[in-house]
């Protein structure tokens, strides 16, 4: 039928140039036409026949190969087949085309197969994240390391075939460029390194809460790639962070507070220390009426009268013997208030503590964890716990230290005005 057409094509006057490219035509839209036709049945083929009995079976893997178009990007190898094949067909006796063709057809396969596997790790990546492991373990900053191998050899086979030279005549001159691509691929290489510690280490993974003050980031990671980490801030911006910069530099990984169920309340009151005193019995009284504070007061009264008991302090004056004091009462109330709240944890650490004073009063410190790590909720106890504390300090004749604000430079001059005015 070629040699017919070719006839065909002689009797019609053509010269030897005219006749070669109109045959050089031919064949090459010959050959399109039956690789597109291939390539349609295949796919449709697959989408038709394969992809209904993936989508029965009961396992979840294969499923993720459609999504990913796996199995989609292997009808590509359809056209490869008739090139392959009717080259030598349309092209008899014509070396030099079905030389070109073959190159083209070997450089069309290695292209096909990068993206095959590219699309098999993307899979595996996909449903690596589906599982529980992918909580431990972030793999897709390890796979787009392996990507960035499999792309590069795949450029030295091309390389390979256009030049008509061995791989390894490639990759033995690779020694006079390696300062070139260690500075073009920096960022990929310690990426791939770091990703790699990432990885191995447990530094970091997707839903963790981490704060690195240097990048301005604080808030959940949403991705770990090759080279970069994404971060989401509290404020729903994004922060992208190099993947190195977790291996070389500090940050706060919370994940520790989130994996341990408790979230830590840490926060103290400055008690005005002039407003710090003995109790009498008027003000015992007042406590005895406090329910949270009476098994307090029950055992510290009888341990107090047994000690002046024995020593037999002279208790007319306030400064002998043992005596109780209302802040070591408000300390003793924080405790029992605190353990009688069902959100805080009553099994990690719990310390009601006074620091060392300071110029703003004594420093009573709240240390507890709540049993309520997620953020909104943690914040609303903490608020109800200081709440309370802060409206129950007047009940213990105990103040507050506030700086001295506008109104109360006011309240000191008014009797100073009010005797101008009588003088």
């Amino acid at each position: 039928m070629l040699e017919a057409f070719e006839k065909w094509l002689v009797g019609l006057g053509l010269s030897q140039g005219q006749l070669d490219a109109v045959m050089m035509a031919a064949g090459l839209a010959g050959i399109a036409l039956v690789a597109l036709i291939l390539n349609f049945l295949a796919k449709q083929s697959i989408a038709r026949i394969l992809y209904p009995l993936i989508r029965r079976s009961r396992t979840k893997w294969d499923d993720v190969l459609i999504e990913h178009k796996v199995i989609a990007r292997l009808s590509h190898l359809a056209p490869a087949i008739a090139i392959n094949w009717l080259a030598p067909v349309f092209f008899s006796g014509r070396e030099g085309y079905i030389w070109v063709l073959e190159m083209a057809v070997n450089i069309y396969l290695i292209i096909i197969f990068m993206g095959v596997v590219s699309a098999l790790l993307n899979a595996a990546v996909d449903f690596y994240n589906r599982s529980d492991k992918a909580r431990r373990i972030p793999l897709k900053g390890f796979v787009q390391g392996i990507k960035l191998v499999l792309f590069f050899i795949g450029f030295i086979l091309i390389l390979s075939i256009v030049f008509d030279k061995s791989p390894l005549y490639f990759f033995s001159g690779l020694g006079a460029l390696t300062a070139i691509l260690l500075l073009v691929f920096k960022d990929a290489i310690l990426g791939l390194v770091a990703g790699i510690e990432i990885s191995v280490n447990n530094l970091v993974k997707v839903g963790d809460w981490v704060e690195m003050p240097k990048y301005q980031a604080d808030g959940d990671v949403v991705d770990v790639t090759l080279t970069k980490v994404k971060v989401q801030n509290w404020d729903k911006t994004i922060t992208n962070i190099p993947s190195y910069a977790f291996v070389s530099d500090s940050f706060k990984n919370w994940r520790g507070m989130s994996e341990s169920g408790g979230r830590r309340i840490k926060r103290s009151l400055c008690i005005d220390m002039n407003s710090i005193g003995f109790v009498d019995e008027k003000l015992l009284t007042r406590f005895r009426r406090y329910e949270l504070l009476k098994p307090y007061l029950d055992e510290k009264v009888k341990e107090v009268d047994a000690y002046n008991t024995e020593k037999k302090a002279d208790l007319s004056e306030m400064i002998n013997g043992r005596r109780i004091t209302n802040i070591g009462t408000f300390r003793a109330y924080c405790v029992a208030y605190l353990r009688s709240r069902p959100d805080i944890h009553q099994d990690m650490t719990f310390l009601i503590r006074q620091l060392a004073p300071t110029p703003q009063g004594l420093p009573l410190e709240i240390y507890v964890f709540c049993n309520d790590i997620r953020w909104v909720n943690y914040e609303g106890i903490q608020s109800d716990i200081f709440d309370h504390l802060l409206a129950v300090i007047p009940q213990f004749d105990l103040k507050v230290y506030q700086q001295p604000s506008g109104s109360d430079l006011e309240n000191l001059k008014a009797p100073i005005r009010n005797q101008g005015k009588k003088g």
